[in-house]
């Protein structure tokens, strides 16, 4: 059954920031006709987390719509790099490295978007033939004093930081790209803004119809409070096994838990609404992350793999001797890690350095239930793990 326009309407808002402007987005969903959505990837990087898939996880639900998602890779804007929130120029990548992530992200997309529905563009198809002339005339299309009212060109300007003329052109020609596309709505981060917004202007100067502009968060890591983030270790990757996703997954807090189905779940809000009621009436909110865990690994990973994670993690937790509702250490390393041994003093798990030594080398400490013999391991911060010594001793510890 088709949904209705405010259902619809509902549907895209879900979990988004801002949409510019949601009046326009309602007359465009009025033409009754699939909308043309677009959304830009750099394939600067090979491996997607599940915080890069809240924008595809939207992506999805446009299609479920029966809108047609034009997924773009950026290969020709690769070799520019995208300045967003950088303080310095940032390298371009090669030909080479841009075709090599271009596949990756396209088989990694395709666990989520359905490939049929799915229109895979390059921009090169189109700036590729672009001459010399063209560019002088898309670079006329917007003054110096405009390109610096962004946040990141404006922090180094005042810093006397270089800005590389080349950096000016890429919001340009990530805005050419919704004039080439013809696009109805581009999605995007947050922290896409300028860019997204300078397609609705190109759009207007190439006589087109401004396109909807839809922004969507970055969400927090595992330890909930810093963006996801694969160098702060608090990511939980696509590509990683079932187990491990599901016991990053069941760590987080149940306050994130929330945020998380929201935005990563595709279950209805009404169904995401009454577990909130019977947790608040007084159910265990562990069964609520158990069935987003399970979600989370069947899309990536299948039916059967999350089954299976989700029975290695009862055999590991609940069937041992881990105590119900174990409460969380916070410890604050100076130095963003700390190791192991240290980490066991400070919980109270053991009573000095030595003996934490002596019970690792003894098979006697297990982290995640799983056994730990390197003596220099280090724990990062960013992460939540919990801590095994002996039978009886443990303690779940967060690293921030």
């Amino acid at each position: 059954m088709k949904p209705s326009l405010k259902e619809a309407f509902d549907m895209i808002k879900r979990g988004t920031v801002e949409i510019i402007n949601e009046e326009d987005l309602k007359e465009r969903l009025k033409e009754n006709r699939p909308l043309r959505i677009k959304a830009g990837f750099d394939p600067s990087a090979p491996d997607l987390h599940i915080g890069h898939t809240v924008l595809i996880n939207k992506l999805r639900q446009f299609q479920d719509l029966g809108h047609h998602v034009m997924f773009l890779i950026g290969d020709f804007t690769g070799m520019i790099g995208d300045p967003t929130g950088k303080s310095e120029t940032r390298k371009p990548l090669t030909r080479e490295q841009v075709a090599a992530n271009a596949e990756t992200y396209k088989e990694q997309v395709f666990k989520i978007l359905d490939p049929e529905k799915t229109e895979v563009m390059f921009n090169s198809t189109w700036m590729g033939k672009q001459n010399a002339s063209d560019m002088v005339r898309l670079a006329s299309c917007y003054t110096v004093a405009q390109m610096l009212e962004r946040d990141d060109f404006k922090k180094r300007y005042t810093n006397n930081q270089p800005i590389a003329i080349h950096e000016f052109m890429y919001p340009l020609v990530q805005g050419y790209d919704s004039v080439a596309m013809k696009a109805d709505i581009e999605c995007g981060g947050t922290d896409q803004k300028f860019n997204l917004l300078v397609g609705r202007e190109l759009q207007k100067h190439f006589g087109q119809k401004p396109q909807i502009v839809l922004m969507t968060p970055l969400i927090e890591g595992l330890d909930g409070v810093k963006k996801m983030s694969k160098s702060l270790g608090n990511y939980v990757g696509i590509t990683e096994e079932p187990s491990e996703m599901f016991g990053k997954l069941m760590s987080i807090s149940d306050e994130l838990m929330w945020r998380y189905l929201e935005l990563l779940s595709f279950r209805p809000m009404s169904e995401l609404d009454r577990w909130k009621q019977e947790v608040e009436a007084g159910a265990n909110p562990r069964d609520v992350k158990i069935r987003l865990a399970e979600e989370i690994v069947e899309r990536f990973h299948g039916k059967d793999a999350a089954k299976k994670a989700h029975e290695t993690f009862v055999a590991r937790f609940k069937r041992g001797e881990l105590p119900e509702d174990l409460p969380e250490l916070k410890l604050s390393p100076a130095g963003g890690e700390l190791k192991i041994a240290h980490l066991l003093k400070e919980a109270g798990l053991v009573s000095s350095t030595s003996e934490a030594y002596r019970m690792i080398e003894q098979g006697a400490v297990k982290i995640d239930g799983q056994k730990i013999e390197d003596k220099d391991l280090f724990a990062k911060k960013g992460t939540t793990h919990i801590y095994q010594v002996g039978k009886r001793r443990f303690a779940k510890v967060r690293l921030q």
